[in-house]
């Protein structure tokens, strides 16, 4: 509870955090007796450091590689369930989406070694190293896929690649999303437990509008 001092001339002064001075039309207004607070970090520095990658590059990454991982899903589903034409346009989408999604990866890179280099070692806490191992598992299987797919040799072969990269391809298209989401920006970090399925349901969207544009309408 605030108190006043009276004072000789017989006007009151607010005793407090705050100070008030009579206005121009007769209203008190307060006066802060402690300046606002200015956010800064320290010297001046930004409090989070700005990315390093090349944002084409990596939008491009992303999304390629989302469109692969489900194409190839999508693949699958379809060569099982009798859809000839839709397996082999998700064939071939998927290879051709994943090697843009590699160039982009390695241009970011700035050398092909640096992809290379993480081969050496297998680190579960690590998503990048975790996502290069998927990768070079799910590639094989991907070109393997679409090449029988468009020559008709080795129809054995080919859905047995058709149905490892169909298998492989959901962990392709959603591990970008944990690598996102280990990083230091708060709107990425935070949404660690949504961002997985939205990067699955934006392949599969891309995979589906593929496969629709590629497909005959009977099968798509």
């Amino acid at each position: 509870m605030s108190q006043t001092d009276v004072r000789l001339d017989g006007s009151a002064e607010l005793r407090g955090e705050r100070e008030a001075t009579p206005g121009s039309a007769g209203r008190r207004r307060e006066r802060l007796m402690v300046p606002k607070a200015d956010f800064d970090s320290y010297y001046g520095r930004p409090v989070l450091n700005e990315p390093t990658w090349q944002a084409p590059d990596i939008a491009g990454y992303l999304f390629l590689g989302g469109l692969a991982g489900a194409s190839s899903t999508l693949a699958a589903a379809a060569e099982l369930t009798g859809r000839p034409h839709l397996a082999r346009s998700a064939k071939v989408g998927a290879l051709g989406a994943l090697g843009g999604s590699l160039y982009c990866l390695i241009h970011d890179l700035g050398r092909p070694e640096r992809f290379l280099n993480m081969l050496r070692v297998f680190k579960v806490t690590s998503p990048m190293s975790v996502g290069t191992w998927i990768l070079s598992g799910y590639a094989p299987q991907a070109a393997c896929a679409a090449a029988t797919g468009v020559t008709g040799l080795f129809p054995g072969l080919g859905r047995a690649a058709t149905v490892g990269a169909g298998l492989t391809g959901p962990a392709v298209a959603t591990y970008t999303a944990a690598l996102i989401c280990d990083t230091a920006v708060p709107a990425w970090h935070e949404g660690f437990r949504e961002m997985p399925f939205l990067f699955a349901g934006s392949a599969a969207a891309a995979a589906g509008g593929l496969g629709m544009l590629a497909a005959p309408l009977s099968e798509s």
